[in-house]
């Protein structure tokens, strides 16, 4: 069954036919990303897309005449239906499937799936939330974060701080949104858990490199968050409660005429309230995070959100030895965004406006008199328009922005410094796709962006490239990236979380990287998937923290470059009751660093090393069934060690700047390191188990879970001072 919710024609713009539209869930109103539209002509001619994260579709460039229409998601009832076109009519139909679970093993299989662990294009894997569940985790639903650290290429150094490096990059030069808004701090002080919970995610698309030209100012990956609607038929709402984590959430129409929906979610952790009882030392983390979007579907051509995501963590950093007091760090995100997708009623185009207002807020030290604190904001505004012409699609873009950071740093062995910078970004990208052949899609685009108050501009060529041949599928991405603003952090310290952002000193030669990665896929059988990804990427006019004797932040910077190179292994298996999915992943990261002082230390100012990041060798196995109404997973990984900072001894120092007896004056004492990075941490392994099951009573559903984290106790370095 399918319910029609708006159909028509308009006015017509060419001699060649479109049809365009949204795919939504009859139950709910939300919209269905990755559902099939395909249309077949009388000889036989298939036009096939995918819908996007808000459930819009677009075929263009259609000859006049009659076409069969079939609409298919997984778990609804697929629809097919006969359309006619005249010559130049642009038809609107938007599309409700209405679920139905006895489709469900009947598409699980389907061969035009896009999503899936190893269906991965060029860097690039969508992810929905029903894949996220699948990961262990602490709490009921499932989480971002955790499904992070299943990914070849994603390492964490330690369990807490909350930060990924992809690929070879820093945190800082990763760039996470959520729903058009840049969020600074996406994931949590405890690295379980990212700043927004499964249960309001619709989709995440997630570039681990080689993306287009419509995202920007980042040099190493992408995770573009995207979130439903909320119910936009009857109010709903769900209770959660772990050790960890306690959270609620509500949703429901508020206006059924403007179709206006709103979703509500906040959490708190409650870790010293529940976990601390379950582990045998202190676990100091306090988190919470707040979302808040409303929804309008305006008209049958025109939606409108307004989304807030507010966050808090506190924590102390560190392991309480008696020495020194912890650290304690504390950081807030507010992000706001107002967003606008129209279709213009005379031509096969989608028009998107988006209007955010993101900052974070970091300090470091005691509350009330801390010894470093930062503070990075942004006002972002872009228009997007997205052109489908049947054999081409092309989509362009203009965008403003203005930033603005201010930073005081001190303590101990600390150059002090304060600083504020306002930094302002504009530019345009265009970003065309071409299909020259049925199986072949070629895109090529360009990014211009320029920052007027510093006289700089820079260009950025970029391409991505599928070929499709039965169950074979090549693709391979090229770009070129530059990154203005920056983030100073002191890598000696594993999990550092504290990070000042501030802008390149030098605007000719800002951090920039260049991607090259080639892949390929095997449809093995219906439920098998093979993939494997090769990758390089060259980074250039990197700042790194200058290398002294004393393990401290410090604003002095010294330049570096860096490569990286690395293949990716998957292997997905699907069925009805059982799921599993296993991935490798070898990679290499070297740094080349110049430093004039150096040579005082080594004998040289050049230097090459591992940085704290560069783990070698990477296994992740996944395992979920389902048994006797129970849901089962596994998650087991490894991780071979990181290079870190071996000290090589202690001595003491007196610095003589007066009269003093240096037999009596008992001086500073002073950390003698190794060459950068020398030494290696021991192996990363774990064993997550979960099984949970719910129970359906009238008007409520019931899920009791639980979990083991780390089942064999497996002693991993937490963190490194």
């Amino acid at each position: 069954m399918l319910v029609i919710l708006t159909g028509g024609n308009l006015p017509a713009y060419s001699q060649t036919a479109a049809i365009r539209g949204f795919i939504t869930d009859n139950a709910d109103g939300e919209a269905l990303p990755g559902a099939n539209i395909v249309l077949i002509d009388q000889a036989r001619l298939l036009y096939g897309v995918a819908s996007d994260n808000d459930g819009f579709y677009a075929i263009g460039a259609l000859e006049q005449g009659e076409y069969r229409l079939s609409v298919s998601f997984i778990g609804y009832t697929t629809y097919s239906d006969t359309i006619t076109f005249i010559p130049g009519e642009v038809k609107a139909l938007n599309v409700a499937l209405v679920p139905s679970a006895a489709a469900l093993d009947e598409v699980i299989v389907d061969a035009e799936r896009t999503q899936g662990a190893a269906r991965v294009l060029a860097g690039l894997q969508t992810v929905l939330p029903a894949e996220i569940d699948r990961i262990p985790s602490p709490d009921i639903a499932g989480d971002l974060a955790s499904y992070l650290t299943t990914l070849p290429g994603f390492i964490t150094i330690g369990d807490q701080g909350g930060q990924f490096f992809v690929r070879g990059g820093e945190p800082w030069q990763n760039m996470v949104m959520l729903d058009g808004m840049l969020i600074y701090q996406p994931f949590h002080i405890l690295g379980f858990f990212s700043a927004f919970p499964t249960d309001i995610l619709n989709s995440v698309d997630i570039y681990a490199g080689g993306f287009g030209a419509r995202y920007g100012g980042r040099i190493s990956s992408v995770i573009d968050v995207s979130t439903r609607y909320g119910n936009k038929k009857r109010h709903a709402g769900a209770l959660t409660l772990s050790p960890f984590l306690a959270g609620i959430r509500v949703e429901g129409p508020i206006d059924p005429l403007l179709q206006l929906s709103y979703l509500i979610s906040y959490r708190r952790s409650v870790i010293e309230e529940g976990a601390s009882f379950l582990i045998d030392r202190p676990v100091p983390f306090q988190f919470d995070d707040l979302y808040v979007k409303l929804h309008s579907t305006l008209n049958r051509d025109s939606r409108l959100s307004v989304n807030m995501l507010r966050t808090f963590d506190q924590g102390k950093i560190g392991e309480d030895i008696g020495q020194t007091p912890l650290a304690n760090v504390r950081w807030r995100n507010n992000a706001y965004g107002v967003r606008y997708l129209v279709l213009p009623g005379t031509l096969p185009i989608v028009a998107e406006f988006n209007i955010g207002v993101s900052k974070v807020t970091s300090e470091l030290g005691p509350n009330d008199n801390p010894t470093r604190t930062a503070s990075t904001s942004r006002v972002n505004t872009s228009a997007d328009m997205t052109f489908y012409g049947g054999l081409a699609e092309v989509r362009w873009g203009l965008f403003a922005r203005t930033i603005n950071m201010e930073s005081e740093l001190g303590g101990l062995f600390q150059n002090i410094s304060t600083s504020q910078e306002w930094v302002t970004e504009v530019g345009i990208y265009a970003e065309p796709e071409f299909k020259p052949l049925p199986r072949l899609t070629v895109a090529p685009s360009l990014r211009i962006h320029a920052f007027p108050s510093k006289n700089a501009t820079y260009f950025e060529p970029r391409l991505r490239v599928r070929w499709e041949r039965g169950l074979h599928r090549l693709s391979g991405a090229f770009g070129l990236y530059h990154q203005e603003i920056m983030g100073i952090s002191d890598r000696r310290d594993a999990t550092s979380v504290f990070t000042a952002w501030a802008s390149s000193p030098d605007l000719a030669d800002v951090p920039q990287s260049t991607h090259l990665i080639l892949g390929y896929n095997l449809r093995a059988s219906a439920r098998l998937d093979l993939g494997m990804e090769v990758y390089k990427k060259w980074y250039s006019n990197l700042y790194i923290s200058e290398w002294t004797a004393f393990p401290r932040l410090t604003t002095r910077l010294q330049p570096a470059d860096g490569r990286v190179i690395g293949v990716d292994l998957r292997l997905e298996y699907r069925s009805p009751h059982f799921y599993g999915h296993v991935n490798y992943g070898l990679s290499s990261v070297e740094y080349d660093a110049q430093q004039g002082s150096l040579e005082l230390w080594f004998g040289t100012s050049n230097y090459r090393f591992r940085p704290a990041h560069d783990r070698r060798h990477q296994l992740n196995v996944l395992v979920s069934s389902r048994w006797a109404g129970f849901d089962f997973s596994a998650h087991w990984q490894f991780g071979s060690g990181l290079p870190y900072n071996r000290a090589l001894g202690f001595d003491g120092f007196v610095l003589v700047d007066r009269d003093i007896n240096v037999f009596e004056e008992a001086g500073s004492r002073r950390v003698i390191y190794e060459k950068p990075f020398n030494g290696i941490l021991p192996t990363y392994h774990r064993l997550d188990l979960s099984a949970e099951r719910t129970f359906h009573l009238p008007g409520l559903a019931l899920t009791l879970q639980g979990s083991v984290m780390n089942v064999y106790d497996r002693a991993n370095i937490f963190y490194l001072d």
